[in-house]
């Protein structure tokens, strides 16, 4: 929905100090939380779950979880890939019911009961378990047994799985030449059923389509959901960055040129990256994202002039945000025939996460844009706490990195 863009005016010279007070508590609460994340956003957590029909009678499952929250604390997590082999698959075993309960597998109405064969714990060090931005998926392989229905399949997730969303549901069939992809977030409780029937290998005479069976606008639309999700609730450095841009002056060709060269900007590394023709280790890209934040609120305070100097530096910055968007893309699921629509559907909903920020700050603060009082009173005082955040999560990922690597 567009916001509305009118303001009303009056002849008052003094503003009203409780719209302001309400304005300035929504703005600062939320940057008091935005101050307490850690030390990369750009962090896209899934859960993967494959199913693959490669053989008769049964299916091959492989999930990649990350057992964080089923073992309460990275600590744990990590201690546990210290452990034995015998106790490592001890534990396994005791948490494979609850895994399996979060991620519920159909034939129609017919939950299959998956037995494990094997698992691998991540190889990471404990300062890389403590890192948000690096991924701690536990593969777990298991087999299930198909019932004698030929009902479609589904993956249902119930409230209160411990499990990070979204979850992609893959499903391959690879006698058939057949990958389908699915997602399931935080709102939808299953998965879009998948009819398998006639294409797996025991009725391999019937016609298969070609790769990647799902219609390019519906790939579209997944991945587009899951770069707004990126946004919204998850980036929150790119949510500061955004807001940076909108304090500058809340006029529609400020906000206007600044978003558009700023898109092309990340939409381009983005692009490069996930093609795997350029990219950058993320203890540059993380400290460097958290430079620019600061930077562009400073520069709102000291020289909040829309030029070409300003353009040049939010698109300059724009480059580093999509190598961040690129980074977290890593072990994300793409279709391989509709790779195209689906990495465009994505960097689509990043656009609408943006526009959805900016409205979001519009509706708290625009009311006010033209009275005398906003820039000192609003538009300086958040630009600078905009900076400090930056400058803080600056520091905090320098240090970081330096004793990670």
């Amino acid at each position: 929905m567009t916001p509305r863009t009118g303001c009303w005016r009056s002849r008052a010279r003094r503003p009203a100090a409780g719209s302001r007070a309400v304005a300035l508590i929504a703005i600062g609460a939320g940057m008091a939380g935005l101050a307490g994340v850690q030390v990369s956003a750009h962090t896209l957590t899934i859960t993967q779950v494959l199913v693959s029909f490669d053989r008769p009678g049964a299916i091959d499952v492989k999930i990649d979880i990350d057992l964080t929250a089923e073992l309460q604390s990275p600590e744990a997590y990590y201690a546990l890939t210290l452990a034995t082999p015998d106790r490592q698959r001890k534990e396994i075993d005791r948490l494979l019911p609850d895994v399996l309960e979060g991620l519920q597998l159909y034939i129609g109405t017919e939950r299959l009961r998956p037995d494990l064969r094997r698992f691998s714990l991540p190889r990471l060090s404990q300062a890389e378990f403590l890192d948000p931005a690096t991924d701690h998926f536990t593969t777990l392989d298991l087999v299930a047994a198909l019932p004698a229905s030929r009902e479609p399949l589904k993956l249902v997730v119930p409230p209160g799985a411990k499990v990070d969303y979204p979850v992609a549901l893959i499903v391959q069939i690879p006698a058939a030449n057949i990958s389908d992809t699915c997602w399931i977030d935080d709102v939808s409780a299953e998965s879009e059923l998948f009819d398998w029937a006639g294409l797996a290998p025991d009725a391999a005479n019937h016609p298969a389509p070609g790769v990647d069976s799902a219609p390019w606008p519906r790939q579209l639309a997944m991945y587009l959901r899951l770069g707004f999700r990126h946004i919204v609730p998850e980036g929150t450095d790119h949510i500061l960055f955004v807001l940076g841009l909108f304090f500058l002056g809340i006029t529609w060709r400020k906000l206007l040129a600044q978003t558009s060269v700023f898109t092309v900007a990340h939409a381009t590394t983005l692009f490069l990256s996930t093609y795997g023709i350029f990219s950058l280790p993320s203890k540059y890209v993380e400290p460097a994202i958290a430079l620019s934040i600061a930077f562009i609120a400073l520069e709102n305070v000291f020289h909040p002039q829309l030029g070409i100097g300003r353009l040049a530096v939010v698109f300059c910055f724009g480059l580093i945000h999509g190598l961040g968007f690129a980074s977290s893309l890593s072990e994300v699921p793409f279709p391989k025939h509709q790779f195209l629509a689906a990495l465009l559907g994505f960097n689509f909903g990043v656009d609408f996460g943006q526009l959805f920020i900016i409205a979001l700050a519009f509706l708290a603060v625009g009311w006010f844009r033209n009275r005398p009082w906003f820039r000192q009173r609003v538009a300086i005082p958040c630009s600078l706490a905009i900076a400090a955040i930056g400058a803080f999560w600056a520091v905090q990922r320098v240090i970081y990195y330096r004793h990670s690597y």
